[in-house]
């Protein structure tokens, strides 16, 4: 199988990790990302510009953008949920932006009270918002295979959303299965269906690992061609609207995967291990993370 030379991780243990757990201490958060830095990783969700009352986990958005200049090898991105939300972002100094809409109208209107033709609609203007503020917006198609609300979700309301994402002018594309319920074949059949219609736009993937195909889904999209991939230290995470969805894939755990598949990512795995024991000593409870249990084979087995 033709896998790529190198995928790109970007960490989300800070945003998607985090909104569930209970609001951490700004200068918890600074640890946690001095050690996640220390991966190597260059690419890091940082926060979320949304309603406090909704997400207090990340209602230091701004307090913790203000702490990012001094880790000038890594790119972070925030997430929003509005035009409003942008331009807090853009304030702030984010260079990259991503906006969330959903497949499915059931989450969408749980999740942002808009239908996902409306929350589609307003690409539009957060692109324009980007733009003029010198920075890039990602779409990221949440509920692509699965929604908690509505059950399936169909392939071409994905690929719809794509398209008029592209043609709007976003900067790049991801797909998000937001429950953890798809599985590799269902993978490569999505991902085969979207090429036709992003123009050659960066194609990105999110999986979470609630049924445990989390770490095999990631590795059909990188066979698929796709080569940037979420993952979250520890593996924390989960959805507000999914009860037991919790988990996204754990980046160490991706990290070791893509490794001895011979592609790189510029992440050091002792490095990764460790970072998720920071988080799970700082959120106070065990995370779900394979290589934090077991380790990494190199270190473990003797040879």
């Amino acid at each position: 199988m033709n896998l790529p030379e190198a995928v790109t991780i970007r960490e989300v243990c800070l945003r998607d990790g985090l909104q569930l757990e209970k609001p951490l201490p700004l200068a918890d958060k600074l640890t946690l990302l001095a050690a996640i830095v220390d991966t190597g990783v260059r690419e890091i969700e940082a926060t979320a510009f949304v309603s406090p009352s909704k997400v207090p986990a990340l209602a230091d958005a701004a307090e913790l953008a203000a702490e990012l200049r001094r880790f000038d090898t890594v790119e972070f991105s925030a997430l929003v949920a509005s035009a409003n939300g942008a331009r807090r972002a853009l304030a702030a100094g984010f260079g990259s932006i991503e906006y969330v809409v959903s497949a499915s109208d059931g989450h969408s209107r749980a999740n942002v009270g808009r239908s996902s033709a409306e929350a589609t609609a307003a690409i539009t203007d957060l692109v324009g918002l980007a733009h003029d503020g010198g920075a890039t917006l990602e779409v990221i198609i949440a509920t692509a295979w699965d929604c908690p609300f509505d059950g399936p979700t169909p392939a071409q309301r994905v690929v719809d959303i794509a398209a008029a994402a592209t043609r709007l002018g976003a900067d790049r594309i991801a797909v998000a299965d937001t429950i953890g319920t798809t599985t590799p074949v269902r993978v490569t059949e999505l991902i085969a269906a979207l090429r036709p219609v992003i123009d050659g736009l960066p194609l990105g993937a999110h999986f979470h690992n609630t049924r445990g195909t989390g770490l095999a889904s990631a590795y059909a999209a990188v066979a698929a061609g796709v080569t940037r991939l979420d993952a979250a230290a520890g593996g924390l995470g989960g959805c507000p609207f999914a009860p037991g969805a919790t988990g996204n894939i754990a980046t160490e755990d991706l990290v070791y995967l893509l490794r001895d598949c011979g592609v790189q990512t510029g992440i050091e795995l002792p490095a990764a291990i460790a970072a998720a024991a920071v988080a799970q000593r700082l959120v106070g409870h065990d995370l779900p993370s394979a290589l934090l249990r077991a380790g990494d084979r190199r270190t473990t087995i003797k040879r």
